[in-house]
């Protein structure tokens, strides 16, 4: 199974939460193969059963699938590591922590795993302290551009900057980009973006020169009865993709 999804080609792919392998199939449709699945790790009780499930969503979507924590909870971070280095996705969610661990267990650099920051308040720092043990700490904020470098030491691709709360830490999302963007770093914005914001938050990354932008929209294009993601709101994310990159 390749690891090559037409995603890696683009700078512009969408993360979604996938309900079933069929409402999976539906929105790597829409999207026309711009996406990655999120499977949260979160939903199983065990490796085994995550790793049978995950293989489906995998084959059904040319392996675009995402392996997810849940929420960005960080005592996901070891299971995550664990099925990552038997199901070798396209992507991993990791805390940042993590991030090391994953990558060793994957054995190859194709994947893209990204690292976990949080906003702080201060324009140009984030919070590292998003572990299994350092999230219950006192916050660890630091440059920027020192948690990017952390993270490439230890083979991370991207930040997760999460939570974002839409456009509620818009100066300091305007900072991590262009870091981003300076270090040749790919960004993942996470957390409150829905139909609304999206376009304005996908530009702030573009307009910065970040190379590659995979955000993640979830909770605001779920319908609460089914659990399933649109697929009728993912191709509208596609279609405002479309336009901003041509």
């Amino acid at each position: 199974m390749s690891l090559q999804p037409n995603y890696l080609k683009d700078c512009l792919c969408l993360n979604v939460l996938a309900g079933s392998v069929q409402n999976a199939k539906a929105c790597y449709e829409a999207a026309k193969g711009h996406v990655i699945l999120g499977v949260l790790s979160k939903n199983y009780e065990t490796d085994e059963a995550a790793i049978t499930d995950m293989k489906k969503y995998a084959e059904a979507t040319h392996n675009a699938l995402s392996v997810g924590l849940g929420a960005g909870d960080p005592n996901q971070s070891a299971m995550v590591t664990r099925l990552s280095g038997v199901l070798q996705p396209q992507h991993v969610n990791q805390v940042f922590t993590g991030v090391g661990a994953s990558r060793e267990a994957l054995g190859q650099n194709e994947t893209i795993v990204n690292g976990l920051v949080s906003p702080t308040g201060r324009v140009g720092y984030v919070n590292i302290a998003t572990g299994p043990l350092s999230s219950g700490a006192p916050k660890a904020e630091v440059p920027i551009e020192t948690a990017i470098k952390l993270l490439q030491d230890m083979g991370c691709s991207s930040i997760k900057y999460f939570p974002m709360k839409g456009l509620a830490h818009k100066d300091e999302y305007v900072a991590v980009a262009k870091a981003c963007a300076m270090f040749n770093f790919y960004l993942e914005p996470t957390g409150g973006i829905d139909l609304d914001n999206f376009e304005e938050i996908v530009k702030i990354a573009l307009d910065a020169g970040v190379e590659k932008i995979i955000p993640h929209v979830y909770s605001s294009i779920i319908d609460s009865e089914t659990g399933d993601t649109r697929p009728e709101d993912v191709a509208t994310l596609y279609e405002i993709m479309e336009k901003l990159v041509g």
